[in-house]
């Protein structure tokens, strides 16, 4: 299992056509389109352009590396495939963990290149507005006459 920060919709959190909102609930992989091409590569109408972009590129906000078309499974996000909600590659690296899309989840190069190698066309997932739980501190002994430190397991 693996845990990537991400950025979603800098308008709202929404399934409704025309929101820009990032909708919410179960999805599944539709389709995965750009497994060849290199990272930063600039996607149009979701076919490769040619250009490379490097991350964090002044004034560019294009779809880069590859992407994860989503469907939809419930009602309230029916039209997710419609709208072209994916998750997908951004230069804009710097925003990541801030809301700064038009509806996509963002994802940076080498994170959305991992996800792409690790999930199929099928696969589940749930976009929630909830942050997931941090790992549970565990008290640990430095020695008899210290007190507690607390180091959180590693997974």
């Amino acid at each position: 299992m693996r845990t990537y920060d991400i950025s979603t919709s800098k308008f709202c959190i929404s399934g409704r056509p025309g929101s820009n909102g990032t909708p919410l609930g179960i999805h599944e992989v539709a389709k995965k389109i750009g497994g060849n091409q290199p990272s930063g590569m600039k996607f149009k109408s979701r076919r490769p352009t040619g250009e490379i972009v490097q991350p964090n590129t002044p004034g560019r906000d294009p779809i880069v590396t590859r992407i994860l078309w989503l469907r939809g499974r419930e009602h309230h996000n029916r039209h997710s495939f419609s709208r072209t909600i994916y998750i997908h590659g951004t230069p804009e690296e710097s925003k990541i963990g801030h809301p700064a899309s038009y509806g996509c989840v963002r994802m940076r190069s080498a994170d959305i290149i991992e996800l792409y190698r690790i999930v199929g066309p099928g696969a589940k997932v749930d976009i929630t507005s909830n942050h997931l739980p941090l790992p549970v501190p565990i008290p640990v002994p430095v020695s008899s006459a210290s007190s507690l430190t607390q180091v959180a397991p590693t997974p």
